[in-house]
């Protein structure tokens, strides 16, 4: 189905770029990835959405992709709910937030609010995450700050931080997650500054606090999809979120890790449209 682009401009001047597809007047669900990836992360998902009848913006984070860099590297966590909601607050009705780890965070919090979201998808994230997974995620995004001089390097780079997934034989598939840079290498595609602090202010667990005081507040259905094999959501955090949140529902994916949707994505693609039909009406059967 085809799709456009389209920009939204934060309070603070920051656009955001966003592909919008399906129709104007259907149920919106509003994607949202993790941190160090950009929208193309959600390629497949979106597609299985706009077969569903349902609307949906898949936006690239501030920072990230082919939305803008804040000028003064303002990436909390606060401000990326407030992007969410932005874009919540053009729609006719309030839509379902589909969001994976930073964007599941984000989510979350703009989620809490009254009339901002109608369900909430939380992508393996949870407010109080494994710190050793979340501390390896961290390593890998500042592990090459000179960038890569191949393509190569970079499907090495990838294999080496997760070896549970293929590498891939055509690389060129990474370059959407890739520019190049002045100095003839090869960067990922996000503001150094997201994580050039000794802190990486949005990414969990920096700010689990705030993240259960959300939860709190959680009114409307909400599913949590984990992927068995992650080193981010163990069981004890799943049944500590769920005294916050006792209307959580779980959607265990077998055979996947952080990057569930990505690992199984039939899978992960089920769950998450099993779950909208149920609290959140599409347009088509």
């Amino acid at each position: 189905m085809s799709t456009a682009v389209r920009r939204y401009i934060a309070d603070d001047g920051v656009a955001l770029t966003a592909d919008v597809g399906g129709d104007p007047a259907a149920p919106a669900v509003i994607l949202s990835h993790g941190g160090g990836q950009t929208r193309h992360s959600w390629g497949t998902a979106m597609k299985r959405l706009l077969a569903g009848g349902w609307q949906v913006i898949n936006v690239d984070a501030r920072g990230h992709g082919d939305s803008d860099w804040s000028p003064i590297a303002d990436y909390r966590i606060e401000r990326l709910a407030a992007d969410v909601k932005l874009i919540a607050a053009t729609l006719p009705s309030p839509p379902a937030l589909v969001g994976a780890s930073m964007g599941g965070a984000a989510s979350l919090i703009a989620a809490a609010e009254t009339g901002v979201a109608s369900a909430l998808v939380l992508v393996d994230v949870v407010p109080r995450l494994n710190p050793e997974g979340a501390e390896r995620i961290i390593a890998f995004m500042r592990a090459r700050p000179d960038g890569f001089a191949s393509l190569d390097e970079v499907a090495d780079a990838v294999s080496a931080y997760y070896p549970q997934r293929p590498r891939p034989r055509d690389p060129s598939g990474l370059m959407k997650n890739l520019r190049w840079r002045a100095d003839g290498r090869l960067h990922w595609h996000w503001d150094p500054a997201f994580v050039a602090t000794s802190q990486v202010v949005s990414e969990p667990p920096r700010f689990t606090e705030k993240l259960y005081e959300a939860a709190a507040r959680l009114k409307v259905p909400t599913l949590l999809v984990r992927g068995m094999e992650s080193d981010i959501v163990d069981e004890a955090s799943i049944a500590e979120f769920r005294v916050h949140t006792p209307h959580l529902e779980v959607c265990d994916v077998a055979a996947a890790g952080h990057m569930v949707a990505g690992d199984r994505n039939n899978a992960f693609n089920d769950g998450v449209a099993g779950f909208l039909r149920r609290h959140f009406a599409s347009t088509r059967a």
